[in-house]
């Protein structure tokens, strides 16, 4: 008896799920942390994308950041005024995980870019900044 057995393959691709709305944003930015020996480090990066709960950014010049790493990021003050991005990254450092390493650069061995949850509520965070520039404008 001959038997022929069909494999049949799922070519839907793993799009991964999105918190935020993400927005193809380039801007220049920094980040900043305590290495294992409690040296501050930064670095010089530029946004690829951004919503309302993460960013993706790209370094500047080769540089090593562990995964799920406490950083500072801040827009530089010449990029804070872009309306695509989010309120919680126009006021300056938001506290931020690096929670994805980005691919390896075959001529530095270090990643091309790091991507950032901002550690905010993004409603909350809002909401804050306009009460703050409110107030700001009152005064």
């Amino acid at each position: 008896m001959n038997q022929t057995s069909t494999t049949t393959q799922n070519n839907q691709t793993a799009t991964p799920i999105r918190i935020g709305n993400r927005r193809k944003v380039r801007v220049p930015g920094r980040l900043t942390w305590r290495d294992a020996s409690g040296t501050l480090r930064f670095v010089s990066v530029m946004t690829r994308d951004v919503s309302e709960v993460d960013a993706f950014v790209e370094c500047q010049v080769p540089t090593s950041i562990p995964l799920y790493r406490l950083v500072h990021f801040q827009i530089e003050r010449t990029g804070r005024d872009v309306s695509e991005l989010p309120a919680s990254l126009r006021q300056g450092k938001v506290l931020s995980a690096v929670y994805r390493v980005g691919p390896y650069k075959p001529a530095t061995g270090t990643p091309q870019g790091y991507a950032l949850r901002l550690l905010v509520e993004p409603k909350r965070a809002a909401v804050a900044a306009d009460a703050r520039r409110a107030m700001a404008m009152a005064n």
